[in-house]
């Protein structure tokens, strides 16, 4: 069936299942997106843009929005707990000579973009509601709506996150992501003109903290540790939980811990990973992003590859047929996002472990060196 004839269920509309369907209109082909929520609302907090997604978005012609909405700076630099340079590297520039490396943005400001790009592209929103019975054969999917409607796909793509309903449905009911002993907190402030890029501050025992700016007024500040036990917090003590992780740093952090104070503001999640084994999909229904290799932040990769697995499939659906183009998305996919996903864990559990074998910076090399190759 020719690219131009096929039609295209993307449930989920995160930055995966918004770049798919953006990518899939651009193609000719038809796309209907829904989304649980009935406001598109997203954490007010921020992130990293690497070069990879970057390259991404000048695909998708997004990329000059991006850089006018978030901060463009170069490469990553880690400190030790004083402040002092342990090393940095300096970011590909991916995407051109005309386009940074890496860009730090607010996850609205990403979001809106996204949005706004899929309604022009003509993509069919539908928000509030979600699939409430899918029946997938092997020459298509027909799925009964929350809403009592339903509608006929030549596939439908799976975008619905870590705890993606998808995945139950299709995959694995018993597949559930898995806590690895750490969580992260977030909380964005005023940023302080000196402080220009990405910044990772590591050698305390069980995780790292940091900052990354986001616009030219602003940044967040973030901590990676573990949490014993995945405690649950009351949200009236987030701030002073926050402060209390951050206590133990120099260089720049203190100043920043001193202005996290209203609780109601700081963002925390207990870390948690999950990776299907291949492929991804059964008869007209395939997975993307987290949904299919959901991963930990530190590598700052786990949106980034769910955009390269939409643009991936949304190439291949192009090109031919909708059988030989999920075991492609398959064959071109899941090692790059295997290295991903294990390379992200094992930093962590570094962190946890105080291995004095540890290597956090030979991986960020090696995961510089394949992202930078084409996807």
């Amino acid at each position: 069936m020719a690219a131009a004839n096929l039609k295209i269920l993307v449930m989920g509309g995160g930055i995966g299942g918004l770049s798919a369907a953006i990518a899939l209109r651009q193609r000719g082909i038809e796309v209907d997106l829904a989304e649980i929520n009935r406001e598109w609302t997203v954490y007010q907090v921020g992130i990293i843009i690497q070069a990879n997604v970057i390259r991404a978005m000048k695909e998708l012609g997004l990329a000059d929005e991006l850089v006018k909405v978030g901060y463009p700076y170069s490469g990553f630099e880690m400190q030790d707990p004083a402040g002092e340079t342990l090393f940095r590297f300096p970011g590909p520039k991916l995407a051109g000579e005309d386009y940074p490396s890496d860009l730090g943005m607010a996850r609205p400001a990403l979001h809106d973009v996204l949005i706004r790009a899929a309604r022009a592209e003509g993509v069919n929103v539908r928000l509030g509601v979600t699939f409430a019975k899918i029946d997938n054969r092997a020459d298509g999917v027909s799925v009964t709506f929350t809403d009592g409607t339903t509608g006929d796909y030549d596939l439908m793509i799976g975008a619905d996150g870590l705890y993606s309903k998808v995945r139950a449905a299709i995959l694995d009911a018993d597949a559930r992501p898995h806590f690895t002993g750490q969580g992260v907190w977030r909380y964005n402030l005023p940023r302080p003109a000196e402080l220009d890029h990405a910044v990772m501050v590591d050698g305390i025992a069980g995780g790292k903290a940091g900052w990354v700016p986001l616009t030219e007024t602003s940044m967040y500040v973030i901590y990676v540790g573990a949490e014993p036990g995945n405690p649950r917090f009351p949200e009236e003590t987030l701030a002073d939980e926050f402060r209390k992780r951050l206590a133990p740093y120099g260089g720049q952090i203190p100043a920043l811990r001193e202005q996290i104070t209203d609780p109601a503001q700081v963002v925390y999640r207990p870390l948690e990973a999950i990776l299907m084994p291949p492929p991804w999909y059964r008869d007209r229904v395939v997975l993307i992003g987290d949904a299919a290799h959901g991963t930990t932040p530190h590598l700052g990769q786990g949106a980034a590859q769910a955009v390269e697995d939409a643009l991936v499939l949304a190439e291949l659906l192009a090109e031919g047929s909708v059988d030989d183009a999920l075991p492609a998305y398959m064959e071109r996919r899941f090692e790059r996002t295997k290295f991903i996903w294990e390379a992200s864990l094992q930093i962590g559990k570094w962190e946890q472990d105080h291995s004095p074998d540890a290597d956090p910076g030979g991986l960020t090399r090696r995961m510089l060196e394949v992202v930078s190759a084409p996807i």
